[in-house]
């Protein structure tokens, strides 16, 4: 892998250090440069954990991609900067306040104290201390919680608290995500076989392309327009996203 790609990928400028203000940065960026997104799953296009596979699609090709890949890789760009980066099992919490299976997502422990995660879509923004505490950030008020067993992150709104994914502190690697991954890309009850997304996020928001809509949540107002046929999609593709899909 070679950092000064991934770093110009990430629009990341300066010598990167072995600091909090470069993990914030790099994170930041991260999100709004990279897209969240399951595009290949649609199209039938294999996803393989492999972190030289996974940097000439996300760097060379510019794509994007979902927990295992944004995550994985940017595990490995924090540790050639010299961080020291655990990953961690996730388990999304549903709606219904069930929650996935062991490696349903796959999250980041950097130095032991700093929880980050690029892989989520709408989350915090910037890395969170490993401790209980609310956190306010630019796209929202998170909450941490200890358990009896690990930890459980959520999100706060109109005083009502509400889990995104729970998780412990047991270090993997990325080949311990291989036979989730599988799952999420072909089994029929996996949420990225059912429905296609793409997003990011913007100085003033979040854009993104669900099924055939476009969501635009800027400045607080939330717009959703019909994506009406193909071409259309694979022009805000290019434009919104900077994603040019193979034919």
């Amino acid at each position: 892998m070679k950092p000064s790609l991934y770093l110009d990928r990430i629009g990341f400028v300066g010598t990167p250090g072995r600091d909090f203000e470069t993990l914030r940065m790099l994170h930041l960026n991260h999100l709004m440069r990279v897209p969240f997104e399951n595009l290949d799953i649609e199209r039938g296009v294999e996803i393989v954990l492999d972190t030289r596979l996974l940097f000439e699609k996300i760097v060379i090709r510019r794509r994007g991609g979902f927990c295992y890949e944004l995550n994985g890789l940017f595990c490995e760009l924090l540790r050639t900067i010299g961080f020291n980066v655990e990953m961690l099992s996730g388990r999304v919490v549903r709606p219904d306040g069930s929650e996935g299976m062991e490696f349903d997502h796959m999250l980041l422990l950097v130095d032991g104290r700093w929880i980050a995660d690029v892989g989520f879509g709408d989350s915090f923004c910037e890395p969170i201390p490993l401790e209980e505490n609310v956190f306010e950030q630019a796209t929202g008020t998170f909450e941490l919680r200890r358990l009896v067993e690990g930890w459980e992150l959520g999100k706060l709104s109109d005083g009502e608290f509400h889990p995104q994914y729970r998780f412990g502190e047991q270090p993997y690697e990325l080949h311990d995500y291989i036979e989730m991954c599988v799952y999420q890309q072909t089994s029929p009850e996996s949420h990225f076989t059912r429905n296609t997304i793409c997003s990011r996020l913007v100085e003033n928001g979040r854009i993104t392309i669900s099924g055939d809509r476009l969501i635009e949540t800027l400045d607080g107002d939330r717009i959703e327009t019909a994506i009406d046929d193909p071409v259309q999609r694979a022009e805000l593709l290019r434009a919104r996203f900077g994603i040019e899909l193979d034919r």
